[in-house]
This record gives structure tokens, sequence and C-alpha cells, in this order.
């Protein structure tokens, strides 16, 4: 005897019924990963801010480090000696010595009135000024206009010498004497470098011991 269809419709209801069941407890424990919440990923670490170093304050060796430097500098070139007929060997450094109440900061370099005095580096002629304590005296740019070279207690200046006027090394610019202050029976050149400050003026630099250059 067949079973009636209405008992086979329960049937399949009742086996449909479980399957969902399942199904619904599936999802609830491992829903399918179209359906999870992704976890929010953690920020990157913020970078800790910390003051910039700051270099140290110079000491007073910088100063001394610098002027040795300025020395090299100026002994690469391979500067003349200004004085013809003296050599490296005869010059004393007088560049600390006293005059009067303050310091020297030159080179006086030794030889007969009226020997030839000569430019000790290329550069241009500055300045020709005549002052109470140099006497006659020029001021030479170095070519970089880095440094002026100070020549004083001339005689005389080389003939046709101007202000603005291009040299080189070793051209006569002047004449030994003792104008100024210097004393009638001991004629000499005072010679001096300095460094200039960034304007150029030519009456104003930080000296350069000339002895340390020229030995």
């Amino acid at each position: 005897m067949r079973p009636k269809p209405t008992h086979f419709i329960v049937a399949l209801s009742f086996l449909m019924g479980i399957v969902t069941t399942i199904v619904a407890y599936q999802l609830r424990d491992d829903p399918p990963a179209s359906l999870r919440e992704e976890a929010p990923e953690r920020p990157p670490p913020v970078e800790e801010l910390r003051p910039p170093r700051v270099s140290a304050v110079p000491t007073a060796s910088t100063a001394a480090v610098s002027d040795r430097a300025i020395v090299e500098n100026l002994r690469a070139r391979d500067l003349a000696i200004p004085v013809d007929g003296v050599d490296r060997d005869d010059l004393r450094n007088t560049f600390s010595e006293a005059r009067g109440s303050r310091s020297h900061e030159a080179l006086d370099i030794i030889a007969p009135r009226n020997t030839k005095v000569r430019a000790v580096e290329h550069g241009r002629i500055e300045k020709l000024f005549t002052s109470k304590a140099g006497g006659l005296t020029i001021y030479q740019f170095d070519p970089t206009e880095a440094f002026s070279y100070y020549y004083a207690h001339l005689d005389r200046y080389a003939d046709g010498l101007r202000e603005g006027q291009i040299v080189k090394r070793g051209d006569v610019i002047g004449y030994v004497g003792s104008t100024g202050n210097a004393s009638p029976d001991a004629p000499h050149l005072h010679f001096a470098i300095f460094r200039l400050t960034p304007a150029r003026q030519w009456w104003k630099g930080e000296a350069v011991n000339p002895h340390l250059v020229l030995r």
C-alpha cells in the first residue's frame, strides 16, 4: 500500500528544517569572509620627536686653527720677498714687538734707502696714501680681495704707479725709505698683511703675521 503524499511532504519539510538549522549554526560560528568584520589595522608607531643636536660653541682653540689655516693659505701662494737683496733667512719677526702702547703687527725689513720694493703677489693697487705714521704707503689687494698687503715708509713710488693699477708678482712698486715716523737713520720697509672684512675697506682688517708666511 503506497504512503499518502501528505506524509511525504511532512517528512521532506522536517528534513529541510534540520538542514536549515545546521547551516544557521555554521554561519553563526564561522561567517563567510564577505560578512566578517575586519579588525582595524594598528596605527604606525609615532616617531619620537627629538630636538636637533646643536654644535658646541667653538672654544678659543678654534681661532688658533683658523689662523693656521690663513697662514697655510698664504704660504701656498709662495709670496715674494718684497725687498730686493733680502733672503728669507734675513727676516726678523717683529710682529709682536711693542710700538708705544700697541703691538707692531708688521715686519720691518731693513735695507738701504732706494732699494726696490716689489709686489709680493699679483693684485691691484687699491690705495696710495700718505699718513703721519706710515709716511708714503701702498695698499695692494690680492686677486681674491680677501687680503691687503701694506707697504709703508717708502721713499717714493715707482714711476707711473696709480690706484686701480693691476700689478704682477715681482713688479717694482716703490723704493725703501724712512718717511712717516721712521728714523731717518734706519730706512726700512714696514710690511703688513691684513685679512679684509666683508666690506673690503682698505684701511681695516685682521693682522696676519708676515714672518710666518714668508718664512
